[in-house]
């Protein structure tokens, strides 16, 4: 898992990054905007986003339905939802894996912004 870039924290790009595509003109390429890596700025803000979904969801609520009152369920009511959870586990277990979306919006000191941005583009400076 990544480690979470805070607010005000100086980091720099890790690699090039490509803002645009080639701009043409009567099909000649006469620039591409990019920022080039170790471009240095300041973390303004930072977004987590959840990735919880649907399968996610359900995951939790038979699980924690089963955890709560499993002993008390007919067998077959029981058995079903055991076969349900087994059934969601992969999605439980990726999601748990991936951690948080979270994406940044920095101020480079040559006055570019870039918002909603990966952390993963950046390293602490």
């Amino acid at each position: 898992m990544t480690l979470t870039l805070q607010e005000g924290q100086r980091v720099k790009l890790a690699a090039d990054l490509r803002l645009a595509d080639p701009i043409e003109v009567s099909g000649a390429v006469i620039g591409i905007l990019s920022l080039a890596a170790d471009t240095v700025g300041t973390v303004v803000e930072v977004t987590e986003h959840d990735r919880e979904d649907a399968d996610v969801r359900e995951y939790e609520r038979l699980k924690s339905l089963l955890d709560s009152y499993g002993d008390h369920m007919p067998p077959e009511s029981k058995k079903q939802i055991e076969q349900q959870v087994r059934t969601l586990r992969p999605a439980w277990v990726s999601f748990q894996e991936q951690g948080p979306l979270v994406t940044v919006r920095v101020r480079f000191d040559n006055g570019f912004i870039l918002g909603a941005s990966s952390q993963d583009l950046y390293v602490p400076v």
